[in-house]
């Protein structure tokens, strides 16, 4: 995955190509993230050991894996978690990520031959004894009707936020930009919300998210930032800006595409209550939760939803 072998260079070529989302800093961004965070030798061994994984599975499930799009090879650690048991996979791919899983399964394919019967491909799947799926909360239903009578692991849509203390330098809120910024926006452990004290200076903040102003150059952000903006001047609202991004007083934890939200507090660990067992959040940035500018950066076992998936895998 970090080489510069051509047919892998051809692939992150077409996922770009397919989907204007996945700009070339990205790709290689989500890329590195697996093969440092996920992949070397020593990670996997530290990481498998807490497991009673066997050397070779006696009983192995065919397991459905249904992969989300909205950020490079997001499937990949569900077909890590699977393949690592010794289970087979059956993927269907998002629409908008198939190139760059289905490359990495070829090669290992011909890396091996009997990859070739753990990690398949299709537009259905059927005859599965076990899921795993990703969507948005309105396809959670169909899978969680589909899927019912099978063990399964159903994931929503889920975000990340930020609890500012007033006292971050430049450094740490040009380090919360990455949390926002990075991939659009468009994953989980995106920040989509601040909670900042009563009276914060946002100036600062906006000063240091300039780092990503050339996201106003694509096309489907800079649309999306328009639209909105033209959705606020309407409706008279109050908002700020650095022109590539809009910041607005709500109270939802999720925003849409170029926009972050923020909310005054008063009292801190009210806040820490109100997030602790809320089930939309997936991860917090801020002192004592994930450092800034690590959300888009998880290792190996942090688990989507907190769901441990290869403990889920390994129990079958």
């Amino acid at each position: 995955m970090l080489s510069e072998d051509p047919g892998w260079l051809q692939a992150k070529e077409k996922a770009a190509y397919e989907n204007g989302w996945f700009i070339e800093q990205f790709i290689d961004l989500a890329v590195k993230n697996i093969a440092e965070n996920f992949l070397k030798k020593g990670i996997l061994e530290k990481w498998t050991a807490a497991y009673r994984l066997q050397s070779d599975n006696p009983n192995p499930k065919r397991i459905g894996i249904v992969m989300a799009g909205n950020i490079p090879m997001v499937g990949f650690h569900d077909l890590l978690c699977v393949f690592i048991a010794g289970h087979k996979a059956l993927i269907k791919p998002s629409s908008k990520d198939s190139t760059l899983i289905k490359h990495v399964a070829e090669t290992m394919s011909a890396w091996s031959d009997e990859v070739k019967d753990l990690i398949q491909f299709a537009d259905q799947l059927k005859n599965c004894e076990t899921y795993i799926a990703t969507g948005s909360n309105n396809s959670a239903g169909y899978f969680e009707y589909y899927f019912s009578k099978y063990p399964h692991i159903i994931r929503r849509n889920r975000t990340s936020v930020a609890i500012l203390t007033g006292r971050e330098s430049a450094a740490q809120l040009e380090k919360l930009a990455d949390d926002v910024y990075l991939y659009f926006g468009l994953g989980c452990r995106n920040v989509t919300k601040i909670f900042v004290p009563e009276g914060y200076d946002f100036v600062p903040l906006l000063t240091a998210f300039k780092k990503y102003n050339f996201l106003a150059d694509h096309h489907k952000y800079k649309n999306n930032y328009d639209y909105n903006l033209a959705i606020h001047l309407l409706n008279k609202m109050v908002y700020m800006s650095n022109a590539s991004l809009l910041l607005i007083e709500n109270a939802s934890l999720f925003s849409p595409i170029s926009q972050l939200n923020y909310e005054f507090y008063n009292d801190w660990d009210k806040v820490i209550a109100s997030l602790k067992n809320n089930t939309d959040v997936q991860c917090i940035a801020g002192e004592d939760f994930v450092d800034f500018g690590r959300t888009q950066y998880p290792c190996v076992d942090d688990y989507a939803d907190g769901v441990d998936t290869l403990q889920f895998v390994t129990n079958l």
